[in-house]
């Protein structure tokens, strides 16, 4: 593939990569059993035959917290609609005591922005921090073995809903329903949030099968006052003088009410345990359909872009060799092809006939030493470099970013319009993102389209020092270094006039300098 096919490559994945990561989609991701992949492991939580302990499996009493995080931060909030996102996970776990007398103090499962605080044991229940209470924001579902009235518990087996605080909005008893969270046997939960009913149930069951028809908690609640637009998902336990043993077997987690398109994965964090599944709540034949028609459309939709891609690579490539064979048959015909010249430009070249200009006598005349350009006449004259490639680089940024040509006529005019110059004027006016798409309605990151706009414009620099080499540009687009400065004005060049005014002033520079003594011509 030639460098500018990569070139144009790199600009077309970076840009269809910003229009995806600026739209939510729905995420859904299930772990029959765990790996170190995909998750981080916080405090005294360990992994141990694909199964994960929260806190310290000692024979002894002990104070312990840890937490279990997802990697990747779930899309909770899409900023473009302001629509919130409904959920649901299922999971198994079960707390047990190798002291029977020794019990306390619980787990939680919770929605945090914060992925790296581990919280303190005790009655903090290894989500909050003792020391900083009030920079706490979550949502969790408490599972509590222990009393604590500090935080109105209700009783010694309770299941709660926190919000930024372990002082629960709702509490309830799940020995109603015969559950006993320390009995050490497995149980399994469902917590299902609906963001249209504005309603938030949690079921608890010793079958993993069946989901139970009541919920044992169940809280009427906006969550949209408190969810963010990117959330981890998790679980945490702890405790205080005791040896309670809280274990995670498996768990499940699924998101709605976005595009149902699972985001990219990082290649080190892919786990073959990170399959998608279907969601763990009953789904409408209705929305079966929905799902299966965006599928198709998508699966529609992959290919023809990818053609797109194609086509255009060959279009590129296709110019560029007939470009090279046109010059190529250009150069052979100038080469092998006599030229004449007139009078005019013989007397220039010889200098008027000059006598220092005479080599010798033939037998038709006397022959004039004489230095002639391809026109007859100086040129100014460049070399293409890769700061060339550079600007031409910056202005496909722009074409794809804008929607525009190079040279396009204003939409109530026939003035022709200059992009990297309404680009710039965009940008002198404190408002370079009204350059992007109006075909992309707004729907993308604004943060990363000032960026490749502002790449594009260094890169179109007039002045090409200052132009960014590729290595730069690629590193600014990866998130690797930080853009460059662009001025806020149009740089204008300004050119010299030093060029000789005549030919006479152009052959006499060839005399002294070697450099334009080719081609030479003789004249008889």
């Amino acid at each position: 593939m030639k460098p500018n096919s990569r070139k144009l490559l790199a600009i077309w994945l970076f840009f269809f990569s910003l229009l995806r990561f600026s739209i939510a989609h729905d995420i859904s991701f299930e772990f029959q059993s765990f790996t170190f992949r995909n998750l981080t492991l916080l405090g005294d939580a360990y992994l141990r035959n694909g199964v994960i302990g929260l806190t310290r499996d000692l024979g002894v009493p002990t104070s312990s917290s840890g937490s279990l995080i997802y990697n990747n931060p779930i899309t909770f909030l899409d900023p473009n609609s302001n629509s919130i996102a409904s959920f649901s996970t299922k999971f198994s776990f079960s707390i047990s005591n190798i002291n029977p007398t020794s019990y306390g103090d619980g787990l939680t499962f919770f929605l945090s922005p914060d992925n790296q605080t581990l919280g303190s044991p005790g009655g903090y229940l290894g989500l909050v921090n003792s020391s900083q209470l009030t920079k706490n924001r979550f949502i969790a579902v408490e599972f509590d073995t222990k009393l604590d009235t500090h935080f109105n518990d209700l009783n010694e087996n309770h299941v709660g809903l926190d919000i930024d605080c372990l002082n629960s909005i709702k509490t309830a008893d799940p020995m109603i329903q015969g559950i006993d969270l320390k009995s050490g046997n497995s149980i399994t939960a469902w917590i299902d949030y609906d963001n249209v009913k504005k309603i938030l149930n949690v079921f608890l069951s010793f079958s993993d099968f069946q989901k139970p028809l009541s919920p044992v908690l169940s809280v009427e609640i906006d969550l949209s006052r408190f969810l963010t637009a990117f959330m981890f998902v998790g679980f945490s336990a702890s405790t205080e003088g005791s040896t309670e043993l809280h274990l995670i077997q498996n768990w499940s987690f699924h998101t709605s009410g976005f595009p149902p398109i699972r985001p990219f994965l990082k290649p080190h964090n892919v786990s073959v345990n990170s399959v998608t599944f279907p969601p763990p709540i009953p789904v409408s034949k209705s929305e079966n359909n929905h799902h299966k028609r965006l599928a198709l459309g998508f699966g529609i939709a992959g290919p023809a872009f990818f053609f797109v891609v194609l086509a255009t690579f060959g279009y590129f490539t296709m110019k560029k060799w007939r470009g090279i064979k046109n010059q190529d048959g250009f150069k052979a015909e100038f080469v092998s092809r006599p030229r004449q010249f007139t009078f005019k430009e013989l007397k220039a070249a010889t200098r008027g006939f000059h006598s220092g200009r005479i080599i010798g006598r033939g037998a038709f005349g006397t022959v004039y030493k004489a230095f002639l350009f391809p026109s007859g006449t100086m040129a100014a004259y460049g070399k293409a470099t890769d700061k060339t490639d550079v600007f031409s680089y910056g202005v496909v940024i722009l074409e794809v970013a804008c929607g525009k040509r190079p040279i396009e006529k204003e939409p109530s005019g026939q003035n022709m319009v200059n992009l990297v110059d309404w680009v710039w004027g965009c940008y002198s006016r404190g408002n370079i993102v009204e350059a992007a798409d109006k075909r992309l309605n707004g729907e993308f990151n604004e943060e990363q389209m000032r960026k490749l706009l502002l790449v594009g414009l260094s890169c179109a620099n007039p002045d090409s020092m200052e132009r960014p080499s590729m290595r730069r540009v690629l590193q600014i687009l990866n998130n690797e270094a930080e853009p460059m400065a662009v001025a806020k004005k149009k740089p204008s060049l300004t050119f010299s006039n030093s060029l000789p005014l005549s030919i006479e002033d152009i052959v006499s520079d060839c005399e002294e300098d070697d450099a334009f003594a080719e081609p030479k011509i003789s004249i008889a």
